[in-house]
């Protein structure tokens, strides 16, 4: 990452309330063709959550705490706050010496863009302030919330807005909290109603809604020059498995999730 960082443009999506089977099925299926032809050769990675609900996890993940592989460690990090006895700081982690990703890299010259998702983003209050604050520059509109059934689409948008507008020269670090997975999800299932509400099958079509958009993300990301990308989930959800609904609790199904990072060369098409 120390070649990487001052070099390429960074992209974070976190697909908030992804679930790592689902996501695995959808991938297996055909059904996520946009994400699928950046997934390497053995689908998603493995890997487990650093909290098991939106807040605690992106904490963890702006401090450099990245899900971590479903495997023994330590796993070396890419990217590390400097700390002394830190035994997954490796020779190709970027370290940086503030108290979190966003500023480290604002240091290193990024420009550090949120474009928000849930509420724990949308700064109507001190809750929903404290992560977008990480950033130099945040965005959040209602569109771009759990109840929009356009949500995805509409962050996608504001991103092209964003990098449009960003002098040429200038790295970018764009952070996306996509919302879609999240519940309520059933409107993006023909045939679902609000009434019989979310279930696994919603949440797969909510994935499979988002991944008709993530191209043109993925195209704007890219357009400036090379950009190293990182999609994962922050936290899985419960659909009654072994009887337990939603999350911030302990079941596979939460901290279990879907990991990926891949370079998009300059000018990936949609």
């Amino acid at each position: 990452m120390n070649e990487v960082v001052g070099r390429d443009d960074l992209l974070l999506v976190t697909l908030d309330t992804l679930r790592f089977d689902v996501a695995c099925e959808l991938a297996a299926a055909g059904r996520i063709p946009h994400l699928a032809r950046h997934l390497p050769a053995g689908g998603w990675e493995e890997r487990h959550a650093p909290g098991s609900f939106t807040y605690a996890s992106h904490q963890a993940i702006f401090a450099g705490f990245l899900p971590t592989p479903a495997a023994q460690g330590p796993h070396p990090r890419l990217f590390a706050a400097r700390f002394g006895g830190s035994e997954s700081t490796a020779a190709g982690t970027f370290v940086y010496d503030t108290p979190d990703l966003v500023s480290g890299l604002a240091a290193a010259g990024y420009r550090t863009v949120c474009v928000g998702g849930v509420g724990f983003f949308n700064r109507r209050g001190a809750l929903g302030s404290v992560l977008p604050g990480l950033f130099q520059e945040s965005h959040w509109e209602p569109e771009f919330g759990v109840a929009s059934p356009v949500s995805f689409e509409a962050q996608v948008a504001r991103a092209e807005r964003v990098v449009a507008g960003l002098a040429p020269e200038r790295r970018l670090f764009l952070f996306v909290n996509v919302s879609a997975l999240h519940q309520p999800n059933w409107f993006h299932l023909p045939g679902a109603t609000q009434d019989a509400g979310d279930t696994r099958a919603t949440h797969a079509a909510a994935l499979a809604y988002v991944d008709r958009h993530i191209g043109r993300l993925f195209a704007v990301a890219s357009s400036r020059r090379r950009c190293f990308a990182i999609v994962c989930s922050d936290h899985g959800t419960a659909y009654g498995d072994d009887g337990w609904h939603g999350h911030r609790l302990a079941h596979p199904s939460v901290w279990t999730v879907p990991y990926a990072h891949f370079f998009l060369e300059h000018g990936t098409a949609p």
